[in-house]
């Protein structure tokens, strides 16, 4: 089986994408393995697939014609959302499909409906909906223990239509010294798995006038690894750093990743992520027997 492909990533989260509007590719999880795969496929932390929601079953309660954000962890397991993913699969659409973007343009995943908005320059906006934080009132509602961190530490799980568990750590050393290979151990545990963020607070400063929080992070993604940047998470620490700080703590934020910096807004009950996406390869791959 011969497949059209096109690489991309946003903010150094990478993924391979598929251009598959009548549903006609059999993906499965071991397709997905494969294409993945970083010796024997292409290479990528996940893979998305560019089909009308009409299309497929996980389309139900789209419109048809709907653009549907067909997501798949790097594992061949399938996820809720990929905030990077969005914005990567935004350039996608525009490119393959000739999608304008400018006015915004509501896609289907999982975890409903997001919208898609070009800022210029190669940079995509996505609504990423609702959000829900644990115990917020404690602070905390979980522990994360993790290889590097001498004792385990306190959590607050943060759900942006996937699972988070975000921990503060007070040094960047701390952060460094981090080995996330392995699995964090969350506790409760998860009973879907779930993603986890280590976050260290830079304090604040103005942009264009704008008072913004800072923050560097590392996440371990469900299904993934550690990755270079992961855009839910970017939300779920923005939302764990502003819980934290109380009353007056920025509503905006720029969340240093391996991969780059994304920009966070919190607007309400939602988040709006900000960011850049690259399209760096086109291609065609065999697959299969």
């Amino acid at each position: 089986m011969t497949l059209a492909f096109t690489k991309g990533h946003g903010t150094q989260n990478d993924f391979v994408l598929l251009f598959d509007p009548a549903g006609t590719i059999d993906l499965t999880p071991e397709l997905v393995r494969f294409l993945a795969d970083r010796r024997a496929g292409l290479g990528g932390d996940g893979v998305i697939r560019a089909v009308r929601a009409g299309a497929v079953d996980t389309g139900a309660g789209f419109a048809p014609e709907t653009w549907f954000m067909d997501y798949w962890n790097a594992d061949g397991t399938t996820a809720e959302m990929c905030g990077n993913g969005a914005r990567v699969f935004g350039a996608f659409i525009e490119a393959s499909a000739g999608v304008t973007l400018g006015e915004g343009t509501v896609i289907g995943t999982r975890g409903g409906p997001k919208t898609l908005t070009s800022l210029g320059g190669g940079r995509y906006a996505v609504g990423m909906g609702e959000y829900r934080l644990g115990d917020a009132g404690k602070g905390f509602d979980s522990e994360v223990a993790a290889r590097g961190l001498e004792h385990v530490r306190p959590a607050l799980s943060v759900d942006m239509g996937n699972p988070h568990h975000v921990v503060a750590l007070a040094h960047l050393d701390e952060l460094a010294a981090l080995d996330l290979t392995v699995a964090p151990r969350v506790d409760p545990v998860p009973p879907h798995g779930t993603n986890v963020e280590f976050a260290v607070a830079l304090g604040e400063h103005a942009v264009d006038g704008e008072t913004r929080g800072r923050v560097r992070m590392r996440v371990h993604e469900r299904g993934s690894g550690e990755t270079r940047s992961c855009g839910t998470g970017a939300c779920a620490v923005a939302l764990a750093m502003r819980a934290w700080g109380g009353d007056g703590a920025p509503d905006v934020w720029d969340v240093e990743v391996p991969g780059g910096l994304v920009t966070v807004r919190i607007e309400g009950s939602s988040t709006v992520l900000e960011g850049p996406a690259v399209l760096v390869a086109h291609g065609e791959v065999e697959a299969g027997d």
